[in-house]
């Protein structure tokens, strides 16, 4: 008995154990299924997504092939009106023309298959399929095509005339930019309360909107006028108020809109007004502009103290490479920063052009130049093409007729405040007017560019950034094509000269009358600037300018020794500059050591002066160094004035010598 137990004991434990097998392989088999369906799913997601991929990379291709023909196209074209000598349209205008056609083209005649995803490059705001063959993050105008733009605005900035209308280039950029601001500002809030009476309004926009659009629109981007100027030799003076005025207004745009967005007040309504918000802004304001203004001068003294104690210049590649980059970080490290990058590799590039330029080797020199000037021009251009596409594959467009006519009457108006108050009050003090006629000019000639476009664009979001993204495209359109298109005429109707040899120029200025008109429109701190950075900064950031031996003190001699480059005293008898109107050179200041001044005619005849008191340059050197400076070979000791041509007659005044 107790053994048929056992037997049944032990045949019930062999069935369960058995069971227990058959429901783990089936477990098993189960996971292994599961595990298998899985892999399947995976592996075909990973098919679905290279595909994606693929057609994600060919989109991006056929994008920038577009932009490249686009580019082609223009450059053919450009080549054409130059060997015509239209000048009605300029390239920039051009550009935009045959973006508005292929515009056309890819809105109306592709068919975009409808499950294309999004890709990366395109506008997180664009949901159309249709605009994914052209639309781009605005963050690559930002970090890619503004950068060599505005650098090359600070690179190429010609200093001679520059200088001397100094306080009026200032006061059109900074005074007259806030004021432009506010009155379009005011003039469109009044335009938006009168839209929101009749029930044109369809979304919310405040005030710090309308004030937001006034910025972005002062930003005037003259392209088109000036490279007419340039072509037509227009008068010099009118030439650097626009540029100088455009190139310094641009940064005060970028900065002022963004303490606009800045203003926070206290309170659930974030748009109420409120006098602690404003100042707050305004702190901004100031700091992230003196921020951007220093980082942009230290990575320029940076640049210059590497290329002057490095050998680089044997090496004429790596040099322009590290020269480039330099420039290039300098707009990303304010961004990244939490300042301005438009406003560093601005001044950064007056830097590099004011001090690195003089340390490079001859190539590089030439290779920076001509470098900066392609970029320039490519992104440029691409930036228009890119304003006419945008036209027809933006699909967040909001046109509302009173907002555009409020918009041009506004920027019309703003504008005149910028320009007539202004120039009336600086003519107050100048000695070489601003005359009517120029001023009617800068008023025609403030076009709305790349800024503007790229300011509007990087922020689409509501319904008040997209309706001033729209106004704001009819109205670089309408600047570049009409205000661009007509400046031959207006020059002609405001009968202002053309063919002016800037050299000459200043020839004729300093033996007649207004030979002092350098010496009223410099500003005294300018001067002291002047001497400062001849004597002390100039001899340490690079190879020229008189040796830190003879400027400073005896008790300094052993660190002025340090400072002072061998090519200091083995380049004494080298032209420091070769491209005058780019560099601030030795030859533009006045040299406070020496004890000799020789003179040579066209026929080779010298003349020389003894030495004269010791003392800081007085105000009538520095007018005849800025009107000749151009002329001068500088010699440590010895200055040998030499003029360009036999139709030049040497400067030679005796009261003219160099200080002890």
């Amino acid at each position: 008995m107790v053994f048929k137990v056992t037997v049944n004991s032990a045949w019930r434990a062999t069935r369960t154990l058995w069971l227990l097998v058959l429901v783990s392989l089936s477990v098993c088999i189960c996971v292994c299924r599961a595990s298998s369906s899985l892999q399947e799913d995976s592996a075909m997601e990973n098919i679905v997504t290279e595909k994606k991929a693929e057609e994600s990379h060919r989109q991006d291709s056929a994008d920038l092939l577009i932009f490249i023909l686009l580019l082609t196209l223009t450059i053919l074209t450009i080549w054409l009106f130059k060997h015509r000598r239209f000048r009605f349209l300029h390239e920039t205008g051009l550009a935009m023309i045959y973006g508005l056609l292929v515009g056309v083209v890819l809105r109306y005649g592709i068919h975009v298959p409808r499950d294309i995803s999004n890709v990366t490059l395109s506008c997180p705001v664009n949901a159309s399929p249709a605009t994914l063959l052209v639309t781009f993050d605005p963050e690559v105008f930002f970090n890619i095509l503004l950068p060599p733009i505005i650098f090359h605005a600070g690179y190429s900035l010609k200093r001679r005339h520059f200088f001397r209308n100094m306080g009026s280039i200032l006061a059109y950029a900074f005074l007259g930019t806030v004021i432009s601001c506010f009155v379009i500002g005011l003039l469109m809030y009044g335009c938006v309360m009168l839209m929101k009476q009749v029930g044109q309004l369809a979304g919310d926009f405040f005030f710090t909107d309308c004030l937001f659009f006034g910025a972005i629109v002062s930003a005037t981007d003259p392209v088109t006028v000036l490279a007419i100027f340039n072509e037509l030799q227009v008068d010099v003076d009118l030439y650097a108020l626009l540029f100088g005025e455009s190139v310094l207004n641009d940064a005060v745009a970028v900065v002022l809109s963004s303490s606009i967005v800045a203003y926070q007040p206290q309170g659930d309504n974030s748009h109420n007004f409120e006098v602690m918000a404003m100042l707050k802004s305004f702190g901004i304001f100031l700091g992230v502009f003196s921020g951007s203004f220093a980082l942009g001068v230290a990575t320029g003294v940076v640049t210059a103290l590497v290329t002057k104690f490095t050998k680089l210049r044997d090496f004429q590649l790596l040099e322009t490479a590290l020269f480039f980059l330099m420039s290039w970080s300098t707009f990303l490290l304010a961004e990244a920063c939490g300042f301005t990058g438009v406003v560093a590799v601005l001044f950064c590039g007056i830097t590099q052009a004011h001090y690195t330029f003089n340390n490079l080797s001859p190539e590089s020199q030439d290779r920076t130049k001509q470098l900066f000037e392609l970029l320039n021009f490519l992104a440029e251009n691409f930036i228009f093409s890119y304003m006419g596409l945008t036209l027809f594959t933006f699909q967040n467009h909001v046109f509302n007729p009173m907002f555009i006519v409020g918009a041009f009457v506004a920027v019309f108006l703003g504008r005149a405040a910028n320009i007539y108050p202004l120039s009336f009050l600086l003519n107050l003090g100048r000695r070489n007017k601003i005359r009517s006629n120029f001023q009617h000019m800068m008023m025609f000639a403030g076009l709305r560019g790349a800024m503007t476009f790229a300011l509007s664009i990087r922020d689409t979001a509501t319904y008040a950034r997209q309706m001033m993204f729209s106004t704001t495209l009819l109205v670089v359109f309408f600047t570049v094509w009409i205000c661009g298109g007509g400046t031959t005429q207006m020059l002609s109707c405001q009968r202002i000269r053309v063919g002016v040899d800037s050299d000459q120029d200043n020839m004729s200025i300093a033996e007649g009358s207004e030979r002092r008109s350098t010496k009223q429109e410099s500003a005294w701190l300018f001067r002291i600037w002047y001497n400062f950075d001849h004597n002390y900064l100039k001899p340490i950031l690079t190879h020229s300018g008189p040796p830190l031996t003879a400027t400073l003190p005896p008790c300094c001699g052993p660190l002025a020794r340090f400072l002072t480059s061998p090519q200091a005293y083995e380049n004494e008898c080298q032209l420091k500059d070769d491209d005058s109107d780019l560099i601030l050179t030795d030859g533009d200041i006045n040299l406070t050591y020496g004890d000799i001044t020789v003179s040579t005619d066209a026929t080779g005849a010298h003349t020389s002066g003894g030495p004269a008191f010791a003392g800081a340059a007085t105000s009538d050197d520095l007018d005849r160094e800025l009107t000749y400076g151009d002329h001068e070979l500088v010699m440590r000791g010895t200055r040998l004035v030499l003029p360009m041509d036999d139709s030049e007659p040497p400067f030679t005044d005796p009261h003219h010598r160099m200080r002890m």
